[in-house]
C-alpha cells in the first residue's frame, strides 16, 4: 500500500465507519497518546522496564500502526499529501546530512 492509497483508505474509513473525523486538535491529543503506548511497550521489550501484566498482549506493530493512523487522519485533515512530504523530507535531509553523518565520530 502506498501512502496515497494509505490517505484514500483511512478516508473512506472514517467516512463509512468512523462517521466524521475527530478535531485536529482531538487527533493531536490521540498521536501524543499513541505514541506514548509505543515509548512504554518499547522501554519494556527493548529497554530496562519489566513488562507489566496488562502489556504483555500488546504488540509493537499494532501500537506503531495506531501512531499511523492518526498521522494519517491529522495529514487527510490538514491537507497534507503525505507522498509528497515524505520526498521533500528526503531531499531536505540528504542536502543537510549528506556529510555530517559520516563526519561523526560517534557513528564510525
Amino acid at each position: 500500500m502506498t501512502l496515497q492509497e494509505a490517505q484514500q483508505k483511512v478516508d473512506e474509513w472514517i467516512k463509512t465507519t468512523g462517521v466524521r473525523y475527530f478535531s485536529e486538535l482531538t487527533n493531536m491529543a490521540i498521536l501524543t497518546e499513541e505514541v506514548g503506548e509505543v515509548a512504554r511497550l518499547m522501554s519494556r521489550q527493548y529497554g530496562d522496564q519489566s513488562f507489566k501484566e496488562s502489556d504483555k498482549s500488546k504488540a509493537l506493530s499494532d501500537e506503531l500502526a495506531d501512531v499511523l493512523w492518526v498521522l494519517i487522519c491529522i495529514a487527510n485533515q490538514t491537507g497534507v499529501d503525505l507522498t509528497e512530504a515524505l520526498e521533500k523530507n528526503f531531499e531536505k535531509k540528504t542536502s543537510r546530512d549528506s556529510q555530517r553523518h559520516r563526519q561523526n565520530e560517534k557513528l564510525k
